[in-house]
């Protein structure tokens, strides 16, 4: 489990997950975009939603469990900035969530 840290909070995700948010949420950042992004909280860890309203004046970091970076998975990243433009905000999803996203949204899954 990764850990990613914002606004002097600390949240478990993922490495993996962690991973491609880093990248997706990097690249609204970098165009000085604000977002929100939010996820489901499993059960075993408490259950409930986290939403946090991302902006490029905010310091965030990202700390790995792994000492080896995943490969990308460039669908992942598509499905991930494409909902930051929806009304909840870029949703940290599944890869098969990512790809059930983009066939709803109408767009191609080809890498």
């Amino acid at each position: 489990m990764g850990t990613l840290s914002y606004a002097y909070t600390d949240y478990e995700l993922d490495d993996r997950l962690l991973t491609h948010l880093k990248v997706a949420i990097t690249s609204k950042l970098r165009q000085k975009e604000g977002f929100l992004l939010s996820w489901v909280t499993p059960s075993d860890r408490g259950s409930g939603r986290i939403s946090l309203w991302m902006s490029p004046e905010i310091p965030v970091a990202y700390r790995f469990a792994g000492s080896k970076p995943p490969e990308l998975n460039r669908v992942w990243l598509d499905a991930l900035v494409r909902s930051a433009h929806g009304i909840r905000g870029m949703m940290a999803m599944s890869e098969a969530d990512a790809i059930e996203y983009l066939a709803a949204a109408g767009a191609s899954t080809a890498p």
